[in-house]
């Protein structure tokens, strides 16, 4: 189910497409100008927005600038205009897709869909290379993480420990585990190993720190 914004100041337009969405078992908010459209934007999360290019106080194409702005939520736009001009323009604003009027609502619906489902799909790809907390940023793939907009300075071990540990959130884990995960079987020496890397880790994680919980007599845990 979708949580789907519609902003026209056409009501029969918001009409065929909220019963459309409905029927599919959408939730639809609404909104009769750009403006309106900005400000529900800013205050709540959905899954796609679709805005028509020819609104009062506010048009599409700046609705969905100073959406941008602060939210990186789809856009499908609606317009009674055909020009590639206008497409190429609201494709480079960051428009996913363009219906044009008057269009078939069951065509909306399949957009809507395909739309929402290559932007999950993009999102979940992203969150497993990328993962963000707070001020806090990993990469995995470049083997990167970023404190507070600056590049942290770890040790090659220090990497391996915390992608484990992110990679694990919110999981216990024994020194034991962290030894033989991070270490490998054939590591020569005792779990105060992990200790001491730890407590680098923690020194070089700044005030992000706090996401490494100790588990008295046990072990650690990133917890968020």
């Amino acid at each position: 189910m979708y949580k789907i914004l519609i902003a026209d100041d056409e009501q029969k337009i918001r009409e065929v497409i909220r019963e459309y969405a409905e029927y599919e078992g959408h939730t639809v908010s609404e909104a009769v100008d750009g403006m309106q459209a900005v400000e529900m934007a800013r205050n709540q999360d959905f899954d796609i927005i679709i805005l028509d290019i020819m609104m009062p106080r506010l048009d599409g194409f700046s609705a969905c600038k100073e959406i941008r702005k602060f939210k990186n939520t789809p856009v499908l736009m609606l317009s009674a205009r055909s020009e590639e001009y206008d497409k190429l323009f609201g494709f480079e604003m960051g428009v996913d897709d363009y219906v044009v009027k008057p269009f078939s609502p069951k065509e909306v619906m399949a957009r809507i869909n395909a739309i929402v489902k290559r932007n999950k799909t993009s999102s979940e790809q992203q969150s497993g290379d990328i993962q963000k907390f707070e001020g806090l940023e990993i990469n995995f793939t470049a083997r990167d993480v970023i404190i507070d907009g600056q590049k942290a300075n770890l040790t090659p071990k220090e990497y391996d420990l915390l992608f484990y540990l992110v990679k694990n959130k919110n999981i216990a884990l024994t020194r034991n585990k962290l030894l033989e995960e991070v270490w490998g079987y054939d590591f020569f020496g005792d779990d105060r190993t992990i200790d001491t890397h730890i407590k680098m880790l923690r020194n070089n994680l700044g005030p992000y720190r706090k996401f490494i919980v100790t588990l008295r007599g046990m072990g650690y845990k990133f917890e968020v």
